[in-house]
């Protein structure tokens, strides 16, 4: 990725002049002007060209048997309930048509076939039931995220450290005491999101579903801290949806640089921490004051759950929920949201000041919503809804998300 991404963000408010793309209005509220494409060169349209020719059709699980060939500790991760060694002759084949018929979201009538062992109906359900569990997806992904590392075109992309979390939204249409109401997304129905992360070499590291439409900065820290497997992120990169001040202090405070998009940029404060300090033109949007004696006062405890949350002994999602009570945050999550604000300020410096930056944090999302846009389209079973009621590892992070 390109080098802004690891300098220090933000520049000097003091010396900051408006250009033809970022402008102050008579209010002192910012407005940078929507991004524009930049154009394909001939080159890159006839390579794309050229790769989609010498693509194969192919079945979904002719790719995940394939897959297993190459990674021998992938379908290995796939381990009994009872913990012995398997002794299920075409075990691959089983597990392929299991993940098959639940990447589909089709069931397993589909992908059952009478008359081969490794198909059968019951020899699926019961692959179904002793394999496929919630540890043994996370498992199975490790080693293809080290596989995908090695792949030159992977690096060229982009070193692995920068990644993007957001969700999807789905129904779910048959009673369930997890799923939570949502007009906007689920009209009269109840659904749940997923909420995932992706790193800048396309790869999905690690997932959550939560119920409803909570704020996503109330998981995003949950699905940074139980990845899969890789390198984790140095910079995650967020929609409005995940924006708070409370989360950038979090997030910061654990060593990460917080880059969510700001589509309300008019709407958004900067923060001073000098009560007479001369920002020119952006004094009217640094109308917020940083008290840095809250935050120190309340130093030791902020330590305190930075490395609870750091060294796994608390969700960062339940921490979140006792700093804030009633939508209003408790003295230590003001303090939490105080520290926050100084680095948000810095990102909405760096967002107005840098188009490239800008362009980054475009280019991740863009790649997280092609990521949703295939899997919207692979699974179509159902109209893309949820119709089993309860899954092994879900249970824990939908009863705790709340009916936000």
């Amino acid at each position: 990725m390109p080098g802004c991404w690891t300098r220090p963000t933000g520049t000097s408010a003091a010396g900051w002049r408006p250009t033809p793309s970022v402008t102050v209005d008579d209010d002192g509220k910012l407005h940078v002007a929507s991004l524009k494409a930049i154009p394909e060169p001939p080159s890159l349209i006839d390579l794309r060209k050229r790769v989609q020719a010498m693509l194969p059709c192919v079945d979904l699980p002719e790719v995940l048997l394939e897959v297993m060939g190459w990674v021998p500790g992938f379908v290995a991760a796939f381990t009994s309930i009872s913990g012995g060694r398997a002794r299920l002759a075409d075990l691959d084949v089983s597990i392929a048509a299991c993940l098959t018929a639940q990447a589909l979201n089709i069931g397993y009538t589909p992908v059952a076939t009478r008359g081969i062992e490794a198909l059968e109906a019951a020899r699926l359900s019961h692959v179904n039931q002793t394999y496929l569990r919630s540890e043994t997806f996370s498992a199975a992904n490790a080693p293809l995220i080290a596989k995908q590392a090695e792949i030159p075109f992977a690096r060229a992309l982009g070193g692995g450290l920068v990644a993007a979390v957001d969700g999807m939204r789905f129904v779910v249409p048959i009673p369930s005491l997890f799923a939570r109401p949502n007009g906007k997304y689920f009209g009269r129905k109840r659904g749940v999101t997923w909420l995932n992360m992706i790193n800048d070499q396309a790869f999905g590291l690690g997932a959550r579903v939560v119920s409803g439409t909570p704020k996503d900065s109330l998981h995003m820290v949950d699905v940074l801290f139980s990845q899969d497997d890789g390198r984790r992120p140095a910079v995650i990169v967020g929609d409005t949806g995940s924006y708070s001040d409370l989360a950038f202090g979090l997030v910061q405070l654990l060593g990460i640089a917080y880059r969510p998009a700001l589509a309300d940029l008019p709407d958004q404060r900067l923060w001073r921490i000098q009560a007479d300090a001369d920002y020119g033109q952006l004094n009217t949007a640094a109308r917020g004051r940083v008290d840095l004696a809250k935050v120190r006062r309340h130093w030791p405890d902020i330590l305190r759950v930075v490395g609870s949350i750091y060294t796994g002994a608390v969700r960062a999602s339940d921490i979140t929920r006792v700093l804030q009570r009633d939508g209003h945050p408790t003295p230590l999550g003001d303090a939490i949201a105080g520290y926050g604000r100084i680095y948000k300020s810095l990102h909405v410096l760096a967002v107005v000041d840098d188009e490239q930056y800008r362009r980054d944090i475009k280019a991740i999302r863009n790649l997280q919503e092609g990521r949703h846009a295939l899997a919207g389209r692979i699974f179509h079973g159902k109209k893309g809804e949820l119709h089993q009621g309860y899954h092994k590892g879900w249970r824990t992070s939908w009863a705790r998300s709340g009916s936000s």
